[in-house]
């Protein structure tokens, strides 16, 4: 910090100058023949420190106390007494520069006496100024031209009101830096409160400057619309005839501005002894009273969030020009409350600068170093398992963060540069500014480097003050559109909460099931009746941030093309990360910027989704839970889930592991858990009633051991089990009481070595999967197949396709005699039926072949494939094996009914490998062939089925 010696210029009380004002004011003769002294010594104007009295000087016992703050001042004029009359004081004219601070001074206390010889004193300026947040400078601006809004609408000068209209005018266009400069201006330009003057001079932080002028101004516009409110209520009614209706009509705007004051403040004047509306003659205190007032403050609040919006964007002259015309209909008509609904949505819209700090509290989550394990653990304790979705969700929470700090370190970097480039400004213009005043002389009375030395500390304050804030960089962080596929039940619409709270982002669900309506979408245009925005906008509405996450659920279900338009086409501007930053919204028919929202879409399945949609999206498969990850799921989430709706806890009901299993291999075969959650719900309520029933049969007994069982102390389990009266462990031999006959119990024995008879793997319509028997019988004919179980052409294709390589190569395979002779016609004809399991089911798909051949095969030879072994893929005529989707659920489907061997194409490996689970990997046996051959010994087994000779595949090359 600088020093330097001043003289001590004691204001009188309540006088405070502020740096950048100018005033007059009379001192005493010593005074006045000091100051004159000052101004002969020197070549230039004087410079002293104008340092207010706290305490006033009209008491003679008392000695007046200097503030500890000041302001250094330039001595402009000083006008002496006219001979006439030597009595009068002397006037001397201040300009106040910069704020001082009294230093080596024991105490502030000094006689009135010493106070007339302007005593120097050692003095300290200010360290150098930072540049204030734009938060605070917006905050600012805003009440600043709030209060001048008001002070020029309260002046009957009219030069006065252009005065206060330039000020705004030029608070408009000032920069960052300069704000701290405007803030001493204003606060010495209103007739404001001494305290706050004071306050003011002595906070040297340019920040904390700032948010003290805010609170002052907003202080200050808040009197001033009161009163003048008040003042209008009044006038507005006075009635010439009755005073007492002037009386009745003032006291009713005071308890009015007063209850309004205490609803803004959330009931803090509800425990002071205010009277009552009602009490004081201002009728009942009901929120549906007083329309009129209600009505203006819903007017004061829309205009305020139009304020509030920045400066010369689309929304902001889309909701002037809005306000114009609101404001010349009448309030009767029709067109007044369209365009008042229309103001509401547009205002309600998170803009990006209508709320500064809407994403602060996201931002420092961010820059928290702990933000991706607190992320992790909030999935992990959401989700079991789903170990792939989680990497791709942390992927994408690390590259929010890096992009957010890298943006902080560009504009860090950038004020660095700026900062730098000013400093070198600053010494050039004072190297030219040193070889002018060399070359034109000494001694003009403008220089006040003959008071004041030049001290670098105040030259680069000085600059910073004059340059502008560089801003920083606006992020650009692109939300990727996660599409989530998988079977009912598998936790989707809940993985994109989770996401949320890991950002502490908003959450919001838009179920898109049924929606077959374009402007459900994009909103209606204004045109029509009872037109809205759509639920787009409907969503970011109620989040109330430009940033929220937001689900579209069941988005294979949307509605398809139709005279309404195409919903789905709608979706492609909105899903588009390179376009949906100007998403359109008809009613809203402004641009609105999506870029930062994080869309989550969920779909059963990907067939019934348009291509070009799908092209937007980032496919996540979610194929199904093991029994495993159920068992987990069913202890962590479901059980205590069922048992809290159900008024019961942990102490009354203990389902055993068995038990638990049985349901969910029994009871409950799915790739989700919704099923499984139904059955446990069942053994709870089933339980609760018992529960119940012990407790009314206690209670009627009236022992004091069932009366504890009552009260739920935490000994009543061993009250209970003494008393044998109810039991909280559900046993694997209860569950058919409870749950009924199982549902797939039947299944399992009925699975056999057949002849004929080879089980495949599907892949069913809501996406598990599962096991289906493929089943033929041959039977008198001409050698003719037939093929049953509603099936697709390519299913069937695929039937003729494994018939057709079976009779290639039935003489290798010991079926017939002769390469000339057909299998199904020696020695006797016949007709093959192949039939799929379960008719109603439509089936279709290329992977059917390998387990088609088998039974073929095992139809013709009489060897006979283990139940314990299934398969999937197709084939060529050549007798390769080709690769085949649905790995993964197939597996799992396979695992579910306790197969322990499957056959896959030799392509579908890296799927096994990188899809299926490490504990499902180990209980289970995978073969992978890349021939009909490879498949045949392992669906058989190696040397069951006698091959005549090695049959070699050869391809041609042309």
């Amino acid at each position: 910090m600088a020093t330097s010696k001043l003289p001590i210029l004691a204001l009188p009380h309540p006088l405070i100058l502020l740096p950048a004002s100018r005033f007059t004011m009379p001192v005493s003769k010593e005074i006045g023949e000091t100051l004159l002294s000052l101004i002969e010594e020197s070549d230039a104007l004087p410079i002293v420190a104008a340092i207010p009295l706290t305490t006033s000087t009209t008491s003679p016992n008392v000695d007046p106390t200097l503030a500890e703050w000041g302001t250094a001042a330039r001595v402009l004029r000083l006008v002496k007494p006219p001979a006439r009359n030597p009595r009068q004081p002397y006037l001397v004219s201040l300009h106040g520069l910069t704020r001082v601070r009294l230093i080596h001074m024991s105490t502030k206390k000094i006689s009135g006496e010493d106070l007339l010889s302007l005593p120097i004193h050692d003095v300290e300026y200010p360290p150098t100024e930072k540049v204030p947040t734009p938060e605070a400078v917006e905050k600012f601006k805003q009440s600043a031209l709030r209060l001048l809004d008001r002070l020029a609408k309260d002046s009957v000068q009219q030069t006065r009101k252009e005065g206060y209209n330039k000020i705004a005018s030029m608070l408009d266009d000032i920069t960052d830096a300069r704000t701290p400069w405007m803030a001493d201006v204003l606060i010495g330009s209103i007739n404001g409160e001494y305290n706050d003057k004071l306050a003011v001079l002595g906070t040297p932080d340019a920040e904390a400057r700032l948010q003290l002028a805010t609170e002052i101004f907003i202080k200050q516009a808040s009197i001033s619309e009161v009163s003048k409110k008040i003042a209008s209520a009044v006038d507005e009614s006075l009635s010439k005839q009755q005073k007492e209706f002037f009386l009745r009509q003032q006291l009713a705007a005071i308890q009015r501005e007063l209850h309004v004051l205490q609803r803004s403040n959330g009931g803090s004047l509800a425990g002071q002894n205010s009277p009552t509306p009602s009490e004081a003659g201002g009728g009942g205190s009901s929120e549906l009273d007083d329309d009129e007032q209600h009505e203006a403050d819903d007017m004061a609040e829309l205009k305020k969030k139009i304020e509030a919006m920045e400066p010369g964007s689309e929304e902001r002259k889309m909701g002037v020009r809005e306000w114009r015309r609101l404001k010349r209909i009448p309030a009767g008509s029709v067109e007044n409350g369209v365009i008042r609904s229309y103001l509401e949505w547009l205002t309600c819209v998170p803009w990006p600068n209508s709320a500064p700090t809407a994403g602060a509290t996201t931002t420092v989550q961010l820059k928290d170093r702990s933000f991706l394990a607190n992320a992790r653990s909030q999935l992990d304790a959401d989700h079991f398992g789903l170990e792939k979705i989680k990497k791709r969700l942390i992927e994408y929470l690390a590259v929010v963060r890096l992009k957010e700090l890298n943006a902080e370190k560009e504009a860090l970097e950038d004020q660095r540069k700026a900062d730098a480039a000013a400093v070198a400004a600053e010494a050039k213009a004072k190297a030219e500014a040193d070889a002018d005043g060399n070359a034109a002389g000494e001694g003009t009375e403008e220089k006040s480097t003959a008071v004041v030395p030049y001290d670098p500390n105040q030259a680069q304050k000085l600059t910073q003050i004059a340059r502008p804030l560089p801003r920083a960089a606006k992020k650009n962080i692109k939300g990727p559109i996660l599409l989530f596929v998988g079977p009912p039940g598998t936790g989707k619409t809940s993985l994109g909460q989770s996401v949320a709270k890991a950002l502490n982002r908003p959450f919001q669900r838009i179920s898109l099931g049924g929606v077959r309506d374009e402007a459900e979408i994009r909103g209606h245009r204004r045109t029509y009746v009872a037109s809205g925005p759509g639920l787009i906008v409907q969503a970011l509405r109620k989040a109330g941030r430009n940033d929220p996450v937001i689900l579209l659920d069941e988005i294979d279900k949307i509605g398809q093309s139709n005279f309404h338009g195409d919903p789905g086409a709608a979706l492609l501007e909105v899903l588009d990360p390179e376009q949906n930053h100007t998403f359109n919204d008809h009613y809203i028919n402004v641009p609105i910027d999506l870029s930062q929202v994080l869309f989550i879409c969920t779909a059963n399945s990907l067939e019934t989704i348009s291509a070009p949609l799908l092209d937007r999206c980032e496919i996540i498969q979610l194929s199904g839970y093991t029994y495993d990850e159920k068992m987990h799921i069913a202890r962590r989430f479901l059980l205590p889930k069922q048992l809290k709706a159900n008024g019961l806890d942990a102490s009354h009901i203990t389902i055993t592991e068995p038990a638990l299993l049985h349901i969910a291999t029994r009871y409950t075969r799915e790739a989700g858990v919704r099923s499984l959650e139904r059955a446990i719900g069942s053994v709870v309520r089933y339980k609760a009633v018992e529960w119940a029933e012990y407790l009314d049969a206690t209670s009627q007994e009236g022992s004091s051991a069932d009366a504890s069982a009552v009260t739920g102390q935490k000994d009543r389990q061993v009250v209970v089990s003494a008393k044998k009266g109810y039991d909280r462990v559900v046993e694997e031999h209860q569950l058919e009481k409870i749950l009924g006959i199982a549902r797939w119990d039947g299944e399992e024995r009925e699975r056999e070595e057949r002849r004929g008879v080879v089980y495949g793997l599907v892949v069913m319509g809501q996406g598990e999967g599962g096991i289906l028997p493929v089943e033929t019988i041959a039977l008198p004919g001409t050698g003719r197949l037939k093929l049953t179980g509603s099936l697709g052409d390519v299913i069937k294709e695929s039937g003729e396709l494994a018939l057709s390589w079976v009779k290639t190569y039935a003489y290798d395979l010991h079926i017939t005699n002769s390469r000339s002779e057909d299998a199904l016609k020696v020695p006797e004809p016949i007709d093959i039926h192949l039939h799929l399991p379960a008719g109603a089911q439509k089936k279709d798909g290329p992977s059917a072949g390998i387990a088609m051949t088998c039974a073929f095969v095992s139809l013709l030879t009489g060897a006979c494939v283990p139940t314990n072994i299934a398969m999937t893929g197709e084939i060529t005529l050549r007798g390769r094996v080709t690769p085949v989707g649905g790995i993964k659920e197939k597996v799992l489907g396979a695992h579910r009914a306790q197969i322990t061997k499957v056959i896959l194409p030799w392509a579908n490996r890296k799927d096994v490998e990188h899809d299926v689970a490490l504990e499902i990997r180990n209980e289970m046996e995978f073969v992978f062939v890349r021939t009909v051959r490879e498949a045949l010994e392992a669906a058989f087994g190696k040397g069951v089925l006698g091959w005549r000779r090695d049959t070699v595949l050869l391809e041609s090359r042309l």
